[in-house]
């Protein structure tokens, strides 16, 4: 029995999403569980099926006419009762489409929604109350990631664990940022390698890596509470690396090159492959490269096509290499590496394991 089988059975209500959750376990400790998982799988699922893009842009057309609708008052209740209202629909709405119907895109859809209404009315109000504007911003993203907080705990959805930390990096900047960050950020004026940088922004790059560094932790925890990558714990994980890829690397890689140049990032780069081995994510390795080319793209912008159809070429060939070779390169590594706390509770790299 696949898992499509699966799900077909929980979409027609055959088995709960408990019970298939169950079968698949036992099957798996049965068949031995790496043996039966695909060789080359990093589950991620972003939709099941055309309906789900189908109901999706339902869902945005819809949630846009209520909120239309209920923002034709105008004044005062536009910003503050809609957004509220539009949250409280989500919510609603999602106890049908999260809950009972397990659908993933129109769940990430009523997230984001139920996010911006929240992100939205925390702010209005806040201005109103004659705060400080870098108050209002702390207060601001807090409460919109204790809604976050608020829907994963009652959903489940693994896509909130994105949206709660994007507010808990715009309430981290709201501390830690100067007038002239937030200026540079938005308008691209102080430059985009002097922000990340801890020698030129120490306060902001450091902000960054931090909270790259926070998610990352938290992204490990749920990694090692499905190590076989089975529920929604390793699903989680997925968009908290997603997070802490950019955050870390956005802030090392541009360090070194205005420290050191290019001969500094290909040894960060090579450390940043080895982790995503050693975790087994190529997630994490894909949002570090993309990252990674962007720096290299504007570092490389005053030294001519020739040098950039170069780093294009060496970095193309790296990345087509190591994802061809993700498995094997992974158990070489896995196998050369000492033990160490926790390296019980990583993906399996054997097939005897």
């Amino acid at each position: 029995m696949t898992p499509e089988d699966l799900r077909a059975a929980v979409a027609a209500g055959v088995l709960t999403e408990a019970q298939a959750a169950s079968l698949t376990a036992l099957a798996n400790d049965r068949a031995g569980k790496r043996a039966a998982m695909p060789a080359e799988d990093e589950p991620f699922e972003f939709f099941r099926g055309f309906s789900e893009i189908f109901i999706s842009i339902g869902l945005v057309i819809l949630l846009s006419g209520v909120t239309a609708l209920l923002g034709f008052v105008g004044g005062f209740t536009l910003l503050t009762l809609v957004p509220l209202a539009t949250a409280g629909i989500a919510w609603w709405w999602a106890g049908y489409f999260t809950l009972k119907r397990r659908m993933t895109l129109p769940s990430m859809v009523l997230a984001t929604a139920f996010g911006i209404g929240i992100v939205i009315f925390a702010f209005t109000v806040l201005a109103r109350a004659a705060l400080d504007d870098r108050l209002v911003a702390i207060l601001g993203f807090a409460l919109s990631a204790l809604g976050m907080v608020a829907w994963y705990r009652r959903f489940r959805l693994p896509f909130s664990a994105f949206l709660t930390g994007g507010f808990i990096l715009g309430a981290i900047y709201s501390v830690t940022a100067s007038a002239a960050n937030l200026a540079g950020l938005l308008t691209g004026a102080q430059g985009y390698g002097a922000l990340f940088d801890l020698g030129e922004s120490p306060a902001f790059a450091t902000a960054t890596l931090l909270f790259g560094i926070g998610a990352f932790l938290v992204g490990m925890w749920f990694d090692t509470r499905d190590p076989h990558r089975l529920g929604r714990h390793a699903a989680t994980a997925f968009w908290c690396h997603l997070l802490a890829a950019p955050a870390l690397v956005n802030t090392v890689a541009i360090t070194l090159l205005n420290g050191g140049g290019i001969g500094l990032l290909a040894p960060a780069l090579v450390a940043i492959a080895l982790l995503a081995l050693v975790i087994d994510r190529r997630s994490f390795l894909t949002a570090a490269i993309v990252y990674i080319a962007i720096v290299i793209g504007w570092f490389m912008g005053e030294g001519g096509g020739t040098s950039w159809i170069f780093m294009l070429l060496v970095l193309g060939a790296f990345i087509t290499a190591i994802g061809t070779w993700w498995v094997q390169l992974r158990a070489w590594v896995m196998g050369i590496l000492p033990d160490f706390p926790g390296k019980s509770r990583l993906p399996p790299y054997g097939s005897t394991e």
